[in-house]
């Protein structure tokens, strides 16, 4: 984030230092452009929250959750926020990103590629389009 709010920065930089073991791993497969070429970035500020990753050109957030995660009101909000500025938000389970990585990377290339463009609430995942591609 260029030029951009330094305390957002500095906190966005200080999550990046204590990632999951599951974020890790998954950060691993996107850092570099290894996913299909998609380019993603970590801990990436959206108005007052932080995306665990990001595809700019996707206009894509992926986050990573763990069973604190369940049934958790606070998240709505954040997908909300998120959704209206034109982020589309894939939430994964922790375990998942774990135990099978291949299927988690299929989805999120699914998202990329506009073939998963409707939203999908399920055991395994959530998918919420944006506001702005529901609109589309």
């Amino acid at each position: 984030m260029r030029g951009g709010n330094e305390p957002k920065v500095a906190r966005a930089r200080q999550l990046r230092k204590v990632e999951n073991d599951a974020e890790a791993c998954l950060w691993h497969e996107l850092r570099g452009r290894r996913l299909n070429g998609h380019k993603f970035v970590r801990q990436l500020p959206i108005g007052p929250y932080f995306a665990d990753f990001a595809c700019r050109e996707g206009n894509l957030v992926v986050e990573v959750d763990g069973s604190q995660h369940a049934n958790r009101s606070q998240d709505r909000y954040r997908d909300e926020t998120m959704n209206r500025n034109g982020w589309s938000v894939l939430r994964v389970w922790h375990s998942d990103v774990l135990t099978a990585r291949k299927s988690v990377l299929d989805t999120i290339v699914a998202a990329l590629d506009g073939r998963l463009n409707q939203k999908m609430i399920a055991v395994d995942a959530k998918f919420l389009p944006s506001d702005i591609s529901e609109k589309r």
